[in-house]
């Protein structure tokens, strides 16, 4: 299943909608800006029953 959250890119500030998979497990991956192009750090929590899931994200060069 997958699911779409809105995030704000923590270099440009820009809102971007990010496709997350809503597994059972965590996930990490780089995701590129679609407005700036610069690459974003993305953590995925999954969260209990019908809560959508915990989506963290940061600067790629923080890795």
């Amino acid at each position: 299943m997958q699911d779409y959250v809105t995030i704000a890119c923590p270099y440009c500030g820009e809102p971007v909608d990010l496709r997350i998979d809503v597994l059972p497990e965590p996930q990490e991956y780089i995701e590129d800006c679609a407005v700036c192009c610069r690459p974003i750090e993305v953590r995925v929590q999954p969260a209990e029953e019908d809560a959508p899931p915990h989506v963290f994200v940061r600067s790629g060069n923080a890795i």
